[in-house]
């Protein structure tokens, strides 16, 4: 069996422990409101919106609307049609929510699929940031920053035995 080299960088239980931090920011940030969207890039980050949805549960009176942004990762640019239920979420204030922020380009394709919906704020939560921006794209919420080279593959896995983040 090849030997497992990555580094763990956060444990499951510390990965939870920074999500129900962000859910007392996002709640601070959004008292005021009824409701909020939490949008999540499919696959990890649509999982982290999940978590950050269930602390939110806990903790708030708000209505959370959790939504799945459909995206090719390998192929931002592909537009995937808007699903007609999100027009019900138009004029709310959205958190997009993804596992890593790398370069911002993921985020950047995601946003465009429900800016037609004029959100009235839009806020951007990831588990990791890399720091690398190459798109003008700024998480709000952050669960841990890390400075890595290029090169370095940083790896999030919310569930399982596998769950944690790993370079």
């Amino acid at each position: 069996a090849a030997m497992d080299t990555r580094q763990i960088i956060l444990t499951a239980a510390q990965v939870e422990q920074k999500i129900r931090r962000m859910a007392f920011e996002v709640y601070e940030n959004h008292f005021e409101e009824k409701e909020l969207v939490l949008a999540g890039i499919s696959g990890q980050g649509f999982g982290f919106a999940r978590r950050l949805a269930e602390h939110l549960a806990g903790i708030s009176p708000l209505r959370v609307h959790l939504v799945e942004i459909l995206l090719d990762k390998t192929n931002p640019t592909a537009a995937l049609p808007l699903p007609q239920d999100w027009t019900a979420y138009q004029g709310l204030c959205w958190v997009v929510c993804d596992d890593v922020l790398y370069t911002g380009r993921t985020l950047a394709y995601g946003l465009a699929s429900f800016l037609p919906l004029s959100p009235k704020r839009l806020r951007i939560a990831v588990i990791v940031d890399r720091s690398y921006h190459y798109y003008p794209i700024r998480p709000d919420f952050v669960g841990y920053s890390l400075m890595t080279t290029l090169n370095d593959h940083v790896q999030v896995h919310l569930d399982g035995p596998e769950a944690g983040v790993f370079l």
